[in-house]
């Protein structure tokens, strides 16, 4: 599988899980991955936490700004689950998505915490099976 480097989006969200709520947390985000891995548009979603502190990464990459629309019109109920169970301390994009994408983050996210965006410089994407 190829795609195009300079459309990708690649999102690392931060989050602090509420005290108490870990195991909900993980609950939350098992059932969310897996919903995402049979029907979501994302070319890869991985999420790591760090107990002592109560955080917890996810990176979702992206095809392009409309995998990220398709992805928020399918998620959002799973999306609301997670966010029960943790707060966003800190919203990264990584590449340069559309202005509509954009504004939807910074509503989304930005109003409870900073958003940042990392315009590409270069790069390429490998999955696997991909022929090189």
């Amino acid at each position: 599988m190829t795609t195009r480097s300079d459309t990708v989006l690649l999102f690392r969200n931060t989050m602090r899980i509420t005290e108490g709520h870990l195991d909900s947390f993980r609950d939350a985000i098992t059932s969310a991955v897996d919903f995402a891995d049979r029907h979501g548009p994302q070319l890869l979603v991985q999420t790591f936490v760090d107990t002592e502190r109560l955080l917890a990464h996810s990176f979702q990459l992206y095809r392009d700004s409309d995998a990220v629309r398709t992805h928020w019109k399918l998620a959002d109920p799973y999306i609301r689950e997670v966010m029960e169970h943790c707060t966003v301390e800190r919203f990264e994009v990584f590449g340069e998505p559309d202005e509509d994408v954009a504004a939807g983050v910074r509503s989304g996210v930005g109003r409870d915490c900073p958003v940042t965006f990392h315009p590409r410089i270069a790069g390429f994407v490998r999955l696997a099976g991909s022929e090189a």
